[in-house]
């Protein structure tokens, strides 16, 4: 399909000048032949051979709507690799969906600068009740008064039944049919930008999901060079592989171009094996950006990536891949055993206050040194990158989902607490994610949960997580990922009247976006624009941001005592406009004074409550801003 300069050449394609064509990428078939199941031009049609495992067909009847499959020369029939619907399931026929009939409200929306991300991630089955695209439009208003800037969805492609992370697709261009199909995804897609947000998509790179998978049955996607957790690699760099590369470079270029999104988040990286002079990460890159440019609109591509590798945001020349942001799980692995005092699993490399210092000067806590939990070196230096180029959370899917009972830190941490790790990450010199909930202090749990059809593979995974996941607070037994309470269970309530301390939770992370949005000097990313400092002892962060005649001055405190601590002030009037101890935040009350003179730097006395953060705010003159 030829849209706006952007073409997609495989699945079925509506064409302009009526009929379809049918396009399939099948190189282990000698033969191959459509069955067209529905509609005016329903019958089996053989397919022609283009060469190179090619095969394709006009045909002047069909429309959208219709239903097929692809019978392949062993006689078995299956859905279309690169279906864009399918209606009944993984299993069953794929539909023929023209994207032409949609009717798109988003004319002059340009995306939003890197730097305004303020991220909020869902699962759509569990972000509603009602568990689809439509119904979270719902909530779209209640995101922009939150102060949230983009909406990110969990993996959203075709995955077996109608409970799953998504991370089983199976159907990467088919938008999940319980969820509302291609249909309700425009919706939501649209709806988003008419109130002004941006919507990014999680996707999934380095494999598929174990049930109803029948890519090996056409091509040669798959490779045994390389094995991932969750079974076979893409083929990316053996014999056959180009096929396999466009494959995924056009299921980017078809979430940009035929959904309208503003960007993707590749799913676990380090699991993507490419060993080929420009590998998919690189040619992802180019590919989104060349999007950026041809559709005047702002596209990013961020990345989640375990290893602690800044090539991935390292421009080409200098040996990079160039995407333009990276999750950073350090900083979240910092804070968190700060607070919880959790140290089994990965947690046993951090709970030291240094590292949270660090993360908010470097991003990444292990930049090379020796990291327990690997029992190796682990990590690179950031080499000074802008902290917009880093993604930062205090809770995401997989580090509630993944616990022993997916509980969420309001289940262990009190009010005071809540409120510091909301400031320590939306304060941060990197680009905030809230995950679905937090804002309020959502009390459901997000378990782990699937639906599959095969019985051994669902006792399968039903034995993997019993035997997984040490951390956790639960009584009894771990939930059953099969059940439907489970998914149940997990389901929020974002709807709801917030009271009681989820309104002061609420109303405190409002506060918090506003902070950052009304305060020039918390809109710096730069590394020369801020400077980090804490007492370990005493377990307080002090932390500096600046630009033009704006500075910001923060105090985090992650002592269990109140204390009184030196406080080294810069030249200028100080105003507290935020202090998390404070009555309306049921705190004990400020300690903090509500102004500080300074006429040049000095060492002040300052107190501060237990496990609370304090915020000033000073507008200078005279360049007294930088760094001193």
């Amino acid at each position: 399909m030829v849209a706006g300069g952007w073409c997609f050449e495989l699945g079925a394609t509506v064409l302009k000048e009526g009929g379809t064509l049918f396009r399939v990428w099948a190189p282990k078939s000698k033969s191959v032949h459509l069955l067209i199941l529905s509609g005016k031009a329903a019958g089996t049609l053989p397919m022609q051979p283009e060469g190179k495992g090619y095969y394709s067909i006009t045909v002047p009847g069909a429309a959208d709507g219709d239903r097929y499959l692809f019978q392949l020369d062993s006689g078995k029939s299956y859905p279309d690799p690169v279906s864009r619907y399918q209606p009944d399931g993984v299993h069953e026929p794929s539909r023929v969906v023209d994207p032409a009939l949609f009717q798109w409200g988003d004319e002059g929306w340009q995306g939003i600068a890197l730097e305004e991300y303020r991220i909020y991630e869902i699962h759509v089955g569990t972000f509603t009740r009602e568990g689809t695209f439509e119904a979270a439009i719902e909530h779209l208003d209640y995101l922009v008064d939150l102060g949230i800037t983009a909406l990110e969805l969990m993996p959203v492609s075709q995955f077996p039944g109608r409970r799953n992370w998504g991370y089983d697709g199976v159907y990467h261009f088919a938008p999940q049919n319980s969820f509302g199909g291609p249909e309700g995804l425009r919706m939501l897609v649209n709806a988003c930008h008419r109130k002004g947000l941006a919507i990014l998509l999680d996707v999934v790179y380095n494999h598929f999901g174990p049930e109803g998978c029948y890519l090996d049955e056409f091509g040669h996607y798959f490779t045994d060079k390389y094995r991932t957790p969750w079974g076979r690699a893409m083929n990316l760099d053996g014999t056959e592989s180009d096929p396999v590369l466009e494959y995924f470079l056009s299921n980017a270029g078809y979430w940009i171009n035929e959904f309208h999104f503003d960007g993707l988040r590749l799913d676990a990286v380090d699991w993507i094996f490419d060993q080929t002079p420009k590998p998919l990460l690189r040619c992802l890159a180019d590919e989104l950006h060349l999007h950026r440019e041809r559709l005047g609109r702002r596209i990013h591509l961020f990345a989640e990536n375990d290893t602690n590798d800044v090539r991935l945001i390292n421009a080409p020349e200098k040996g990079g891949f160039g995407l333009d942001a990276q999750w950073c799980d350090n900083f979240h692995h910092a804070l968190r055993t700060l607070l919880t005092g959790e140290n089994t699993g990965y947690y046993e490399d951090f709970g030291q206050f240094g590292q949270l210092q660090k993360a908010f000067s470097e991003a990444f806590v292990y930049t090379g040194e020796y990291s327990r939990y690997r029992r190796r070196r682990h990590g690179a230096p950031t080499e000074r990158h802008p902290g917009s180029q880093f993604v930062v959370f205090c809770q995401n899917h997989d580090q509630v989902g993944n616990r022993k009972c997916g509980d969420r830190l309001s289940a262990t941490l009190p009010l005071n607490q809540l409120l510091l790790a909301a400031a320590t990450v939306i304060l941060s010199p990197y680009l905030p994610l809230l995950f679905m909930g937090e804002e309020y202090g959502e009390r459901a749990p997000f378990h782990y949960f699937i639906d599959h059809s095969d019985p051994e593979l669902v006792e399968m995974v039903r034995k993997g997580k019993n035997e997984e996941h040490p951390s956790g607070v639960c009584e009894g037994e771990v939930p059953d990922p099969t059940a439907e309470a489970t998914y149940l269970e997990s389901k929020i309530d974002v709807a709801s009247a917030k009271e009681g301390e989820q309104a002061v939770l609420l109303a405190f992370y409002k506060k918090l976006f506003s902070l950052r949005t009304s305060l020039p000097a918390l809109q710096v990313f730069q590394r020369d624009a801020m400077e980090v400092s804490g007492l370990p002892e005493q377990k307080v962060l002090f932390f500096r941001r600046w630009t033009g005649e704006n500075s910001v001055l923060c105090l985090f405190s992650f002592s269990n005592i109140r204390q009184e601590v030196p406080l080294r002030l810069p030249r200028g009037d100080w105003e507290r406009v935020l202090d998390s101890s404070a009555r309306k935040w049921r705190g004990p009350g400020e300690e903090a004074p509500q102004r500080l003179e300074s006429a040049a730097d000095h060492v002040q006395m300052i107190k501060i409550n237990p496990f609370s953060v304090v915020v000033y705010s000073a507008n200078l003159s005279g360049g007294a801003h930088g760094a001193s």
